[in-house]
């Protein structure tokens, strides 16, 4: 197939620093990029450098001072990566006003300062909505520049760059249908086509594979666990209390087992969410706005429901082949179609996972997909102040439970009266994000942003 997907298991789980995989890790990534563009320079044009220059465009604009855009982008001009850099070093970043970094370009240093990045507003006739703009001068003439987009979920895109050829997959497909019927016909479970076919992208051994899904379970029951042990107000101006160690303090107290079990999977979505909204590591799944649907599904059947490590991969490798289908037709992007494309896509994948992970037909697996992504369209991006704190914290708990749901209407249901498939809901979240206004995608100009008074 000339569209097939060929989207890596590993470019959708990402281990990097909250708050906004878009905000944060993609203008990281391009910062990163960059810099090794400018290392890659003649000695005679590096030696001429005095400035580099950063301007940020569309939401990353208007919310990338809540977000840590900043930050981040001098993070990864000072050569650090998203998974590898310290959280709490690049929270600190920026502190001071006059605070000077040097960038190291082989044996030449650049100073730079919080003035040389710029929010720069919505731009003028931009090819993608979060534009990044490098300029590194010399005498006050541009000497190299580099324009790169932040396209959700921590992918970026370099302007005139021609995708990658990807290596052919032994398994092709460009929505849930087709992948439906490779399933079924090859007698192999979804787990398996998945695996086969992450197997030749990355040219790596199925234990290696395995290791890597383990590496990222890790990290999300991490930020869970990390999450759970903090207490305390979350950076920025809102003065938003962390709810996470209270909620689930009082699980333990609740009348009988149904709201126990609802409060503790509440308080394992809001406590890697908040660990994202505090800039500290979390897993994008698919974004880090929503990186804390998965990791309470995984932390809940681990150490709830004794799942195996083997069956947590499974259901890994589900969420991922939904988060591949929803991408790749529609978006991941809250820039391009609001939160239904980071909370709707990660509670569609939570509940695929939730099926998967129990050894569901694949009829199941989309069907508990389809419902839970079904019941968030039109799901706005809103972050006060832009902060992505309320109500995205929240909406993770919501989310997480709308996915728990969703899996039991499609487990305990009948799949043949399911009316509407997966392809048809991802069809419906691409219009409609088509159509919404950009006041409620991920610019803080709309709904609760400006709905919501300082006391």
């Amino acid at each position: 197939m000339i569209n097939s997907i060929t989207t890596s298991v590993f470019d959708i789980f990402k281990i990097g620093p909250g708050p906004s995989s878009s905000h944060t890790i993609g203008p990281m990534k391009a910062a990163n990029s960059f810099l090794e563009k400018l290392k890659s320079s003649s000695a005679d044009l590096i030696k001429r450098i005095d400035t580099i220059d950063i301007y940020l465009y569309g939401s990353l604009s208007a919310t990338g001072l809540g977000h840590g855009t900043h930050k981040a982008v001098l993070g990864g001009l000072l050569g650090w990566t998203p998974e590898e850099c310290d959280a709490d070093s690049l929270l600190q970043l920026l502190s001071r006003d006059d605070d000077i970094y040097e960038i190291t370009i082989g044996e030449h240093k650049v100073s730079c300062r919080g003035t040389n990045i710029h929010f720069a507003g919505s731009g003028d006739k931009l090819h993608y909505q979060n534009t990044l703009i490098f300029k590194a001068r010399g005498n006050d003439a541009v000497l190299l520049s580099g324009e790169y987009y932040s396209i959700g979920g921590g992918f970026i895109r370099e302007q005139g760059e021609l995708e990658s050829k990807r290596p052919h997959l032994p398994h092709c497909y460009d929505n849930m249908s087709e992948l439906s019927q490779i399933v079924l016909k090859q007698k192999k479970p979804l787990p398996r086509i998945i695996l086969e076919n992450e197997a030749a992208l990355g040219n790596r051994s199925l234990q290696e594979i395995e290791a890597g899904l383990d590496r990222i379970l890790a990290a999300m029951k991490d930020a869970v666990t990390s999450g759970l042990a903090r207490d305390g107000v979350l950076p920025g101006p809102i003065g938003l209390q962390r709810k996470a160690r209270v909620l689930y303090s009082h699980s333990q107290a609740a009348p009988n087992s149904h709201d126990r079990f609802l409060a503790i999977l509440n308080a394992y979505a809001l406590a890697a969410a908040e660990e994202n909204a505090a800039g500290r590591k979390v897993v994008t799944a698919p974004t880090s706005g929503s990186a804390g649907i998965i990791p309470a599904i995984v932390s809940l059947l681990a150490q709830h429901f004794d799942h195996t490590p083997e069956q947590l991969r499974n259901g890994l490798l589900a969420a991922a082949a939904i988060a591949f289908v929803a991408r790749h037709n529609a978006s991941i992007a809250g820039a391009e179609v609001g939160c239904q494309g980071e909370v709707g896509v990660a509670a569609a994948m939570a509940a695929a996972f939730l099926a998967q992970a129990n050894g569901a037909d694949i009829k199941r697996v989309e069907n508990a997909a389809e419902i839970a992504l079904e019941h968030h369209l039109g799901l706005t991006c809103d972050p006060i102040d832009g902060y992505v704190q309320i109500p995205c914290i929240e909406r993770n708990a919501m989310g997480v439970v709308s996915a728990y749901n969703a899996y039991i209407l499609a487990i305990i249901g009948e799949p043949l009266r399911q009316k509407i498939s997966f392809d048809q809901v991802v069809e419906a979240m691409r219009i409609t994000g088509q159509e919404m206004s950009a006041k409620y995608k991920e610019t803080a100009l709309g709904g609760l942003a400006v709905s919501y008074v300082h006391c």
